[in-house]
């Protein structure tokens, strides 16, 4: 006589809960997941929160004009400023696959040499792409001693390299796919601020300026984690009517 494998079962007013093995091991791998995927998506959405407060409110500070020997880039970030100094025209960068309304082009980067020595990369704007990837926008150059007001910030996350970048990369103005201000600051000869200053609305009036702190807003992500959320409640409610049925009889 074969002896059957016992198997844990859970009865209650009539109805069992037998649940199979392979079915238990799925639930017990995806369950976890789909909610560590969902409370990321919280942590996200409290991350940009933070992040838009922390814009509106250095972002309404009065504008200064003179930066500390050694700064936190997180804690100046957003902070405006109004540097005093002269572009560096000779060498300028584009800063490649950065889109507008769903339209591909370059952020034109620009050093601008502080008085104290030190430099600090200005975007001064979106351009769009030309018809061929040979086809760049115009470098406006603006020469002698200039005022550049706007907002400083952290160097965008590096992106798909699609062609020469880095060291290889030669001649200007430069096409680039992500910024190495260290690499960079030692070819141009100068040290360069750990941060980007966007600059504002007296640019020049061909490059686009929408600064915008973040891509994807805290609702999108909350959103995502609601989502996230009702799957692992629907994986759960699917596991327990499978493997519950009505006890008829003597079973």
């Amino acid at each position: 006589m074969v002896e059957r494998r016992r198997q844990f079962s859970l009865q209650l007013q009539g109805w069992r809960f037998a649940p199979r093995l392979l079915p238990s091991l799925a639930v017990a791998l995806l369950l976890p997941l789909l909610l560590g995927l969902g409370f990321w998506q919280l942590d996200r959405a409290a991350f940009k929160r933070a992040l838009l407060d922390s814009y509106a409110a250095r972002g309404a500070d009065r504008p200064v004009n003179s930066l500390p020997p050694a700064l936190d880039p997180e804690l100046w970030r957003f902070r405006r400023v109004a540097l005093d100094g002269r572009f560096d025209d000779a060498h300028p960068l584009l800063l490649d696959n950065r889109t507008h309304r769903g339209l591909a082009g370059y952020h034109l980067l620009t050093p601008l040499r502080l008085d104290d020595g030190r430099g600090v990369l200005v975007n001064r704007g979106w351009a769009p792409r030309g018809r061929t990837r040979d086809d760049l926008p115009a470098v406006v150059h603006r020469a002698g001693r200039v005022t550049v007001a706007g907002q400083l910030d952290t160097p965008p996350a590096s992106g798909l390299s699609v062609g020469p970048d880095g060291p290889e990369a030669s001649g200007w103005p430069r096409v680039v796919q992500r910024l190495e201000l260290d690499a960079l600051a030692r070819e141009l000869g100068y040290p360069l601020l750990p941060l980007l200053l966007l600059e504002g609305a007296d640019g020049e009036a061909e490059l686009v300026r929408e600064w915008h702190p973040v891509v994807m807003g805290p609702a999108r992500h909350t959103g995502y984690a609601v989502q996230w959320f009702a799957l692992a409640l629907a994986l759960l409610v699917i596991y327990v009517v499978v493997n519950t049925r009505r006890v008829q009889g003597d079973e």
